[in-house]
């Protein structure tokens, strides 16, 4: 089989990275493309095309893996190509958003698998799980791609948009509460409050003492990512008649962060001051 990668950030270079490891011809598209995606390609030794169209043309499964706003766009922009392969949402996209993807693609002929990435970058085996979910004849081809590597895959279910309700589920946990534990931290910092708040947190939660400037230096480089995912992990409650506001606050809170992009070693101070900036 031929793979397709739109676009190989962190997490879509990784994915390509194993695929090639297995020693399957794995493609993206250099166009426009900044110099850090194409180290990353180079790193995961993919190979460049010139076009989406040549892409379509020449791969039996296109991936893509790119920041939630574009994710229809990136779809839409394959199915002008007239695709008919299989194409793998793999993006953290409400489950509405998952369907209204699968219903692009298919307008130009392809199939879709919905796809949900839970866990970091693609490295060691039992870290990172692809969920997915849809026709199963499409999803077992998916399932096969990946075996025997280090991504490990888990079959959600056969309905459009399952896999991305594991996906918004898990990272309404995950990314929501480090934001919610980033807020708090400010907040005591406004006040004046740091060693109150810490001894309180020392007598009955002592993890979040070290967690705090841990998770500012984990989310700062990714904060900008996590605004629009945010906002898909909120659609997805109002769209099931639950409260949404939490995670689009958890998204104001990213949004602060947005400057600390590819920053790597943030300290909590550099967090706390954009928090309060306002």
């Amino acid at each position: 089989m031929t793979i397709g990668m739109l676009h190989p950030g962190a997490m879509g270079a990784s994915i390509g990275a194993v695929l090639r490891q297995k020693g399957v011809d794995t493609r993206w598209v250099d166009a426009d493309r900044s110099p850090d995606s194409r180290r990353r390609a180079e790193d995961a030794d993919l190979t460049a095309v010139e076009s989406i169209d040549e892409l379509a043309a020449t791969c039996d499964v296109i991936i893509s893996v790119c920041p939630p706003a574009a994710a229809l766009a990136v779809a839409g922009a394959v199915a002008e190509c007239g695709y008919d392969g299989c194409f793998l949402d793999a993006n953290a996209v409400a489950p509405a958003t998952a369907r209204q993807i699968g219903d692009v693609v298919a307008a130009g002929g392809a199939s879709t698998v919905d796809g949900g990435i839970v866990g970091p970058p693609v490295a060691h085996k039992g870290l990172t799980v692809l969920y997915l979910s849809g026709d199963p004849a499409d999803t077992a081809t998916i399932e096969t791609l990946f075996a025997d590597t280090a991504l490990d895959s888990y079959i959600a279910g056969t309905e459009p948009g399952a896999a991305s309700a594991v996906k918004m589920s898990f990272a309404a946990w995950s990314k929501g509460t480090s934001a919610l534990l980033l807020a708090i931290r400010a907040l005591a910092e406004t006040e004046g409050v740091i060693d109150g708040l810490e001894h309180a947190w020392s007598v009955l939660t002592p993890d979040l003492i070290e967690r705090a400037p841990a998770t500012a230096r984990a989310t700062a480089p990714k904060a900008w990512r996590f605004v629009g995912e945010m906002g898909e992990i909120a659609a997805s409650f109002e769209a099931a008649g639950l409260p949404g506001g939490f995670h689009r606050a958890a998204a104001d809170v990213y949004a602060a962060m947005a400057d600390l992009r590819d920053v790597d070693g943030a300290e909590l101070g550099d967090v706390i001051a954009r928090l309060t900036a306002g």
